[in-house]
């Protein structure tokens, strides 16, 4: 016969506390003495006691979990895009410290967007964190109207004041164009991330703002982020002008795909054109020839992100943004 489940009940008489007294350590009080405390994780410890999560969770309105949500389809999510797995493993070091547990949710579609809404409205978790957002979704301010602690990676579009966590898309690009144009590049195109999100938006602003202090015109193709995208986007720039001899590229992962297609046409990198990346993956080192890029610190947006969310959980004030800087990260392609 299975043995049962030690009780509340159980542990205050091991202990020899009163329920009430048992049930503020469980909860993780401050008011109740320090060798009281000891004395019932003892009996707990003892009788091998473990608490009703969801019982506590209507004592105390905590779940004890966050979500992160992805507005991304699972596909893209989990491919070699190594944007997501250094936001998730950012932001769950930050909430394993804190012992607080992840929830990842991915609303890649109309459906799994109204799926999500669902859950995180019914107030299944203390929290939620945004990152990869598209276009002005109305998800993150209406969970902060409702009372939920919201945080976004990226800076939201229009005029929401959803706190986020970003890096310096517009320095990060302008120093890379830079660079370009000190090097002697004259004809320097971008293949410019997705307009709907803010990322692919600024940092074709920084593209846009370096050559126009240098007085040159802009050749621009669009691509998704992604390494196929970047190879068709750089197609499309050499039958656009067959003379171009730079192109800085939204991201890394877009980058190896223009490389790709640049060696198809017998182009040398960097001799016939240099090539720039954005976010310093790990595939950057690899490439051939290994791409120059701008890092953008991945695993502390996750960590950043997190942290201020825990302090906007537990009623603290926090910056409406934060920041990170980029760095110009100098290899052979460039």
């Amino acid at each position: 016969m299975p043995r049962e489940r030690p009780t509340l009940e159980a542990v205050a008489r091991r202990a020899g506390v009163s329920r009430a007294t048992v049930s503020r350590v469980v909860n993780g009080s401050p008011t109740v003495a320090e060798p009281i405390q000891r004395a019932v994780r003892q009996a707990v410890a003892e009788l091998g006691y473990v608490p009703n999560l969801a019982a506590r969770s209507l004592v105390t309105q905590r779940t004890d979990s966050i979500a992160l949500i992805l507005p991304e389809s699972a596909s893209r999510v989990f491919s070699d895009d190594q944007f997501f797995p250094g936001i998730v493993h950012g932001v769950s070091q930050e909430l394993e410290e804190a012992d607080k547990q992840l929830v990842l949710l991915m609303a890649g579609s109309a459906a799994g967007h109204d799926r999500v809404e669902r859950y995180a409205t019914a107030r299944h978790v203390d929290g939620v964190l945004f990152a990869s957002m598209h276009g002005a979704d109305p998800l993150p301010g209406m969970l902060a109207r409702m009372g939920i602690p919201v945080v976004c990676s990226g800076r939201p579009f229009g005029r929401s004041t959803v706190p986020y966590v970003d890096v310096d898309h517009i320095g990060g690009v302008s120093r890379a164009v830079r660079h370009l144009l000190d090097s002697g590049r004259t004809r320097i195109a971008t293949i410019a991330g997705p307009q709907d999100m803010v990322a692919g938006v600024d940092r074709l602003a920084g593209y846009r703002e370096a050559l126009a202090d240098s007085g040159r015109r802009s050749i621009v193709a669009v691509g998704d982020f992604t390494r196929e995208s970047g190879a068709v986007a750089m197609r499309q720039l050499l039958a656009d002008d067959p003379a171009l001899d730079a192109v800085f590229v939204a991201s890394d992962l877009m980058a190896h795909g223009a490389l790709r297609t640049l060696r198809e046409a017998g182009r040398r990198v960097p001799d016939d054109v240099a090539v720039i990346g954005f976010d310093d993956i790990e595939l950057a080192r690899y490439t051939d020839p290994p791409l120059t890029t701008v890092r953008q610190p991945i695993l502390e947006i996750g960590r950043r992100m997190a942290r201020q969310l825990l302090r906007l959980a537990a009623g603290e004030q926090i910056e409406q943004a934060v920041v990170l800087p980029t760095e110009l990260v100098l290899r052979d392609s460039a």
